[in-house]
């Protein structure tokens, strides 16, 4: 029995075939030792590579294919790279389901158009980002306010190579979860250091990714 209903894929195909400009590839990386929805994990992903020929779906094993793992970045599973034209850092840790189930189309439709679609001026103040910054998401399938802050975070991704946005589905990765001291979704953590509860509207987002890049205590309330 498949992971996603009938009504949905066939809504999916339309979409897919109207929106997807160019080929994309869902890189899953999975193992057969227990392990908490990988196997799902898997099971979405293929399926939804059924629904347009332009999805390319590849399957690794962390273990064994650590080369490839570490080519990618990816660093614990399930694991999910959504890559277009080239790798612009948008990944998905955790099954994307509930919420995150438009999160990761969303993705797909901006990863396949290869545009962010921010505004001009976001995109001319991410031209003068230099320096890596790595943008954590910490999501729940249920969480209705979770998707706005990844489809974000995965957007100034598209948008800078010096860019790379993890959604992380907390309650997979509780010792993660434990590290950021992760109370209430969605959070976002920035280069490890900076924190944000909740979701922000895009020239807030652009401020605490700037301000990470050239300050050490985060931005502070009014």
């Amino acid at each position: 029995m498949g992971l996603i209903q009938q009504k949905e894929r066939d809504y999916l195909v339309k979409e897919f075939g109207q929106k997807l400009v160019n080929d994309l590839r869902l890189v899953v990386f999975s193992q057969e030792m227990p392990c908490l929805f990988c196997r799902e994990t898997v099971q979405v992903v293929t399926e939804l590579g059924e629904l347009s020929p332009k999805i390319k779906v590849e399957v690794y094993d962390f273990v064994r294919d650590q080369t490839k793992a570490k080519e990618l970045r990816i660093d614990k599973i399930p694991a999910l790279a959504v890559i277009g034209a080239k790798d612009y850092g948008v990944r998905f840790y955790g099954i994307p389901s509930g919420y995150e189930f438009t999160s990761l189309i969303g993705a797909m439709l901006d990863v396949s158009r290869g545009d962010s679609g921010l505004s001009q001026k976001t995109r001319d103040a991410l031209r003068q980002v230099d320096s890596a910054v790595h943008v954590q998401v910490f999501v729940t399938p249920t969480c209705p306010f979770c998707p706005a802050a990844v489809r974000l975070a995965h957007r100034f991704a598209i948008e800078s190579e010096m860019i790379w946005s993890d959604m992380v589905e907390s309650t997979e990765f509780v010792p993660l979860a434990q590290k950021y001291a992760v109370t209430s979704v969605p959070k976002v953590v920035i280069n490890d250091r900076f924190e944000i509860a909740g979701a922000l509207p895009e020239d807030l987002f652009l401020a605490h990714v700037m301000h990470a890049l050239s300050h050490v205590e985060p931005i502070q309330p009014r």
